[in-house]
C-alpha cells in the first residue's frame, strides 16, 4: 500500500501485509463512513483459492486484517445508517452482510444478503443507493444489477454492451448517474466480435441518487 501525489507524482510507502504470500495484488477497495480504508486481496495473475484477505487501514496507518480464507476480494459498502457492511467475494456468488460498528470498525455476525441468480455472472464491483438498495456489477453477465438486501430480491437489471463488467460508482452534480467498468481481458475471439466496446466506461442516467463517498482520514 502507498500513498500517491498526484501533484509531485511521489509514492509513500504505506505497508505489505501480503509479503509472505504467494503473489496477490490488491483488487476492490473502499472508505467507511468513518474514513477507514478497506481493500481486500487476489492472486496477482489468477485467483488462490482461500489464499487472500481483506484489510482495514486505520487513521493511525495501522492495518488489521479483517477476514481471511479469501479468493477474489471485490464490492464494499455500507448500509445509510452506518450499520451493516456488504462485501462480495466473487467464487462464492453472494454478497455478505454484517453488522458493523462505525466507532471501532468492528464487523460481525456474518449472513448473506443477496445470492446471485445463476447464469447472471460473478458478483465483481458494487455501490449503495440513496433507498439503500445495492448495484452490484456482473463480471461475465454483462449488466448491473439492482438489489433488495434485506430481501435478496433483483429490482432491475442495466445491460452493458460489454461482457465483463467490473465495477460502478454514481456521480454527476446530483448522484444520478451510474458510471460503469468494464474490463476488456479473458474474452475469445468470439466475445470480441460481440462485444466490441468492452474496456470502456459507461454511464446511464437514473431515477435513483446515490449517496457521496467516504474519504480517507488519517490521524
Amino acid at each position: 500500500m502507498y500513498f500517491y501525489n498526484p501533484e509531485t507524482n511521489e509514492f509513500s510507502f504505506i505497508a505489505d501485509p501480503d509479503a509472505n504470500l504467494p503473489p496477490t495484488r490488491y483488487n476492490d477497495g473502499k472508505c467507511d463512513p468513518a474514513g477507514r480504508l478497506w481493500v481486500g486481496s487476489m492472486g496477482m495473475e489468477d485467483p488462490i483459492e482461500y489464499r487472500s484477505s481483506l484489510y482495514r487501514l486505520d487513521h493511525d496507518l495501522k492495518i488489521n486484517k479483517m477476514l481471511d480464507s479469501i479468493t477474489v476480494s471485490n464490492g464494499i459498502c455500507w448500509s445509510l445508517d452506518k450499520r451493516k457492511m456488504y462485501y462480495i467475494d466473487t467464487p462464492t456468488m453472494k454478497v455478505r452482510v454484517f453488522d458493523y460498528d462505525d466507532e471501532t470498525g468492528n464487523i460481525s455476525n456474518e449472513r448473506i444478503a443477496v445470492e446471485i441468480p445463476e447464469g447472471m455472472g460473478g458478483p465483481d464491483g458494487m455501490t449503495i443507493d440513496s433507498e439503500g438498495n445495492l448495484w452490484v456489477c456482473l463480471w461475465g453477465g454483462a449488466c448491473v444489477g439492482c438489489f433488495n438486501p434485506e430481501t435478496g430480491e433483483l429490482l432491475r437489471k442495466i445491460d452493458v454492451p460489454a461482457k465483463n463488467v467490473t465495477s460502478c460508482a454514481f456521480g454527476g452534480k446530483d448522484l444520478k448517474t451510474l458510471f460503469i467498468t468494464c474490463a476488456s481481458l479473458y474474452m475469445s475471439p468470439e466475445d470480441i466480435t460481440k462485444y466490441p466496446l468492452a474496456g470502456n466506461l459507461f454511464a446511464i442516467d437514473l431515477d435513483v441518487k446515490g449517496v457521496p463517498a467516504f474519504l480517507f482520514k488519517d490521524r
